[in-house]
């Protein structure tokens, strides 16, 4: 169905599809029927696919990458996919109305987009507003960060205050510094900044958990475009101030295979297809750094089981989706965990993390070995 509309949709601006496409969707879901149907048709049970990850039990391995609902809209339609888990935002202290459009931009031959969003969203208040309105859902993560016209001696601010806001909300928080359509944003990266940011966040999710009676573990979402030296700093600070899980990676400001591509000149952060292997190289850095003492949450042009058992195999615990659900539609993610439970039954493994551990130490059986190390 999707293949037949997608031509449609192309044809329009890649945010009035977006908009248009959850519009009808939230009309749809008026019909009775239509969440068991959706459920039915999409959302795969799969016991052996079942992953513990910061003290969380999800479902599956496959989420949905932060971006896609920045405003807590769409949860229970998005819950009804076969997702494993939703991260929402990036939701900001106050509301923010983002860059000029146009501001999303498709390459469809290279199943990529191109995105200087600039943090749009509603604010946490209506954001909060919003999600607890929506009833029964999957596990999720918000996604939390600064707005553009704080000043740089309050960024710290901006940051605590989001995450005491959605801190019962939030299954698990993800702390973004690596966006690169807000300036400066990428700066939090540097060891003294990020270890004043960490030592900060830290003690209040101490504090809170005091406080509130629930523990919400904290994630920092980290960009692709990292070298050696920056990795190394990442993660030593992660295991210093505790921190529950990295995601690896945000979009790229580089353009790997698109250098004479016209479209690919549009400023702003690069996804999709062509950030798979650096997202992957990155994955294996952490990994290499941390073995296995805190989660990686794999995020970069995964379009198929294989892609997402790569980033698995490099370290990953959890993976998230975003660009390949507007170039195949909602059924790759029932594609996707499929593929990843049939790989778990031919290793005659009891899970997918044991099956995981084993490709880990048996390069033999990764059968997809293509990233750079």
């Amino acid at each position: 169905m999707y293949k037949l509309i997608r031509p449609l949709l192309f044809l329009l601006d890649a945010e009035i599809s977006h908009d248009l496409v959850f519009g009808l969707a939230r009309l749809l879901y008026l019909v009775p029927g239509t969440r068991v149907l959706v459920r039915l048709l999409l959302a795969k049970i799969t016991p052996r696919l079942s992953v513990e990850v910061m003290g969380l039990q999800f479902a599956n391995p496959i989420g949905l990458a932060a971006g896609l609902d920045k405003n807590a809209r769409n949860v229970r339609i998005l819950s009804d996919l076969g997702f494993g888990w939703l991260e929402l935002g990036t939701v900001t202290p106050r509301p923010q109305a983002g860059n000029p459009r146009p501001r999303l931009f498709r390459l469809p031959t290279h199943h990529a987009l191109i995105n200087r969003m600039g943090f749009y969203n509603v604010g946490v208040e209506r954001f909060l507003d919003s999600l607890n309105r929506q009833g029964p859902r999957a596990l999720i993560g918000i996604n939390i960060g600064r707005n553009k016209d704080t000043p740089d001696e309050h960024v710290i601010d901006d940051y605590l205050r989001a995450f005491a806001e959605v801190f019962t909300s939030a299954d698990y928080i993800a702390i973004n510094i690596s966006s690169p359509n807000t300036p400066g944003l990428r700066d939090l990266q540097d060891r003294k900044k990020l270890d004043e940011l960490l030592l900060r966040l830290k003690h209040q999710q101490v504090t809170l958990g005091r406080t509130r009676r629930v523990y919400t573990p904290m994630a920092i979402k980290v960009a692709p475009d990292l070298n050696d030296d920056q990795v190394a700093v990442i993660t030593k600070l992660a295991l210093d101030h505790k921190l529950d899980a990295i995601i690896a990676t945000n979009t790229t400001l580089t353009r790997p295979g698109l250098e004479h591509v016209l479209r690919a000149r549009e400023p702003g952060g690069l996804s999709g297809r062509p950030l798979k292997e650096l997202s992957t190289s990155v994955i294996h850095k952490l990994y290499t750094h941390l073995q296995g003492k805190i989660p990686i949450i794999g995020v970069g042009g995964v379009e198929t089981a294989d892609d997402a058992w790569e980033k698995l195999v490099a370290g990953a615990d959890l993976i998230q989706i975003y660009t390949a659900l507007i170039y195949q539609g909602p059924s790759v993610v029932r594609k996707i965990v499929a593929g990843l439970a049939r790989r778990v039954a031919a290793s005659g493994c009891a899970n997918l993390a044991e099956t995981v551990a084993k490709a880990r130490t048996e390069p033999h059986l990764t059968e997809v070995t293509s990233f750079r190390l």
